[in-house]
């Protein structure tokens, strides 16, 4: 049984480009080196021809991979996002005591990018803010502590 994929529309279209490039442009000019190394004769001492096929190892799981990420797709619709609860595809401002606050969008794990302030839903922090409302202190427990977060507004 697969698990269901969380991407946000704009990390569903950034995947889905991803695909369309790697299947396309990418392959054609593998195929190219490919034959062009082929044409060089003796393939057991041709470093060109081995380092193709690594490359078109690498690229054709990443295509399966992307495939397979597809198939089990979910969209976070930021209509069905419930006022005041934090889930996945909020947009969250937390307070840490006496620092500043910070932003965090809860995304899944394909698209997090926690210095651009994306964090997964899977993620310690992102998992201790899922189901809370603005005013709640969460404790968050990290690699590098406990913080505890002030959730100051859900968007």
């Amino acid at each position: 049984m697969s698990e269901e994929v969380y991407l946000t529309q704009e990390g569903f279209l950034k995947l889905k480009q991803e695909l369309n490039h790697l299947k396309g442009p990418v392959r054609e000019e593998l195929t190219k080196r490919l034959k062009a190394a082929i044409e060089m004769g003796d393939l057991s001492e041709n470093a060109d021809f081995t380092s193709a096929k690594e490359e078109q190892g690498f690229i054709e799981g990443r295509i399966l991979e992307l495939e397979k990420t597809f198939k089990n797709v979910k969209i976070i619709e930021n209509n069905n996002i419930q006022n005041g609860i934090v889930q996945i595809g909020s947009t969250i401002i937390v307070k840490e005591e006496d620092l500043t606050e910070e932003t965090f969008y809860i995304v899944g794990s394909k698209e997090a990018n926690p210095k651009n302030g994306k964090i997964s839903y899977e993620s310690p922090i992102g998992k201790a803010l899922l189901d809370h409302k603005v005013g709640d202190i969460v404790r968050v427990d990290t690699p590098g502590g406990t913080i505890n977060f002030r959730i100051m507004e859900i968007k």
